[in-house]
């Protein structure tokens, strides 16, 4: 068995690539080339352990970029009314080329997180269940060539996923498998000596479902990173779950295919932790979240069977539909070793737009009114004026800094009826109040576009400790959601940046606190703020999660949400297939 001790394994990769491609940028897997087809991306391995562990490690002003000087949207005054009447798309332009050639997209790296909030938490603290000495002993001696990671340093880095503020515990462990018969038989270990499994892909969740639990065993599947096939004829791909989403994207792309999910974390997430919350992302408002694209899987259950769920057939409702029950499931029914995933023939570049608003109001009923007339764009985004001016204060866009809230509208139509779709989306917008409208004139401009909203987590990180929330309501009540977001700041006194899939009322709260507020009261802050937004979601209708997951995070709030006759069902089912309770213990169920 080969023991991984050496501290550089938590070293954070991050190179610069193209928005998109896949390569290293933001921590990605580096190396992670190779034709498509049956070829893989292994990529190079401790690059995989680094980005899969140390995703919260170190600091980078990637926003401190000197240069030439950028058109403005903002300004103030008497100014302010002329230019919003006058200014045009040509200096939008003018702003994004200068960006795109001055910046480079490696600027996911996450500033240091604050540490435990809370001395105490079930998985911190309960006593270390099972015999884990046993456990190595005895992996050394059935997997000698499995790659395992024992020293504090090492398992230290695997401890967080992306959540601040939530209390974990240290990994017995790290196993770091390649093939499904070694995750089968380290569950069967595992059994033997009643010892738990947290299953981990890139770490980049926010949900706590891939934290650490004190005394567990870690198994992460960055090493399981290879694109099996690309079905030409049935439109589908086979993968492994290590590997990242824009890889994928980047092996079919070649083949003029496309993968639909794309969270906004795709260069650096993995297709099983996708899998594993059931990601969404910003075309899902036509394309739908990870389960609408999963045709199979390869599951291994709590006693080390494997299983084979679905297949290659558009059509197949033989028996109980187990494949929507362990997409989302966050690894507590079985941990998947393969995927098989429908494509789609490549859409053509995307007509793109923004569209400023001088309230969060008028931009929720530019939302409702695109929803009523029909449209159904490939991304309707929103950012709100602290987001918008955090993406503007790192990236320099240059976008409308006055602007009270942002509209991204695409469409992936072919020829002049992307056009139309735009059209009918900028009217609304019109309708609705907006400002500036800008589209953009090439697909160089609608990606640097793009990418200013996928990046809007890290630009709000950099103002302080960010935790990201991921409430949803019916789309018709998303001007009612924003206000009561406004409502939370103002009586909690904290900053809130809001952005989020509007297009279907999915939306990402992010609450920013001080890094020397004392971690007590910012906890406590934090706790109160988040009961009020889950309590509004609720009455609105929604949910406490779209896309993110329960995990830890959100545990107590599932019975308030679904009830306790629809959890004890969950938890019956947890209990038929999990028996011992060794997958994820203490995740989406208490």
């Amino acid at each position: 068995m080969e023991r991984l001790t050496d501290p550089e394994t938590m070293a954070v990769v991050v190179a610069t690539a193209e928005p998109g491609s896949g390569e290293a940028g933001a921590g990605g897997v580096e190396d992670a080339e190779g034709p498509p087809g049956a070829e893989a991306f292994d990529g190079d391995a401790e690059a995989a352990d680094a980005e899969a562990g140390a995703t919260d490690t170190g600091a980078t002003d990637t926003g401190a970029v000197a240069g030439a000087a950028l058109v403005p949207f903002g300004c103030t005054g008497e100014q302010a009314a002329t230019s919003r009447a006058t200014r045009t798309a040509q200096q939008a332009r003018m702003a994004i080329r200068s960006y795109a050639r001055r910046v480079a997209p490696s600027l996911c790296d996450t500033p240091p997180m604050a540490p435990d909030s809370s001395p105490a938490s079930p998985s911190a603290t309960d006593p270390v269940r099972g015999d884990g000495p046993g456990l190595l002993r005895a992996i050394e001696a059935r997997l000698p060539e499995l790659k395992l990671l024992e020293d504090p340093l090492d398992r230290e880095s695997y401890r967080r996923d992306e959540t601040a503020y939530l209390p974990t515990g240290l990994p017995l462990a790290v196993a770091l498998p390649v093939a499904t018969d070694q995750v089968a038989e380290l569950v069967r270990l595992c059994g033997e000596f009643d010892v738990p499994i947290v299953p981990r892909g890139a770490g980049t969740g926010l949900s706590g479902g891939a934290a650490g639990i004190e005394g567990a065993l870690t198994v992460a599947f960055t090493r399981m990173n290879r694109v099996l096939e690309i079905d030409h004829e049935n439109l589908l791909v086979v993968t492994q779950p290590g590997v990242v989403n824009a890889d994928l994207k980047k092996a079919v792309a070649a083949e003029g295919l496309f993968y639909a999910p794309d969270p906004a974390s795709y260069e650096t997430c993995t297709i099983g932790g996708n899998l594993g919350t059931n990601a969404g992302g910003l075309c899902c408002v036509k394309y739908g979240v990870t389960r609408d694209a999963v045709l199979g899987l390869e599951v291994v259950m709590a006693g080390g069977q494997v299983m084979r769920l679905g297949g290659r057939n558009v059509k197949d409702v033989a028996g109980y539909g187990l494949i929507p029950l362990l997409v989302g499931s966050q690894g507590t029914l079985g941990l998947v070793t393969e995927a098989t995933l429908r494509l789609r023939a490549a859409p053509p570049p995307r007509a793109t737009l923004l569209a400023f608003f001088p309230s969060l109001d008028a931009a929720g009923e530019a939302v409702a009114g695109i929803i009523r007339a029909g449209i159904v764009p490939v991304t309707l985004e929103l950012m709100d004026r602290t987001t918008i001016r955090a993406v503007d204060d790192v990236h320099r866009l240059g976008l409308d800094r006055d602007a009270a809230a942002m509209l991204l509208v695409e469409s992936d139509l072919p020829g002049t009826a992307a056009v139309a779709e735009v059209d009918a989306a900028e009217a609304a917008c019109a309708v609705a109040g907006a400002g500036l409208v800008v589209r953009a004139q090439d697909a160089t401009e609608a990606e640097w576009l793009r990418e200013g909203r996928r990046l809007a987590y890290r630009a709000l990180e950099a103002q302080g400790v960010a935790r990201m929330e991921d409430v949803g309501v019916p789309r018709s009540r998303v001007p009612e959601l924003l206000r009561a977001i406004e409502a939370i700041a103002a009586t909690h006194a904290i900053t809130v940046g809001t952005f989020g899939h509007a297009g279907d009322g999915n939306l990402h709260p992010t609450f920013i606190l001080g890094r020397d507020e004392p971690e007590a009261t910012a906890a406590a802050r934090l706790h109160a703020a988040r009961e009020d937004l889950y309590t509004a979601a609720l009455a609105l209708g929604g949910t406490v999660t779209g896309e993110h997951g329960i995990g830890a995070a959100r545990r107590d709030w599932l019975v308030r949400q679904r009830g306790e006759p629809a959890v004890e069902a969950m938890r019956a089912i947890k209990r038929a297939l999990d028996p011992q309770g060794l997958l994820n213990p203490g995740r989406v169920l208490a």
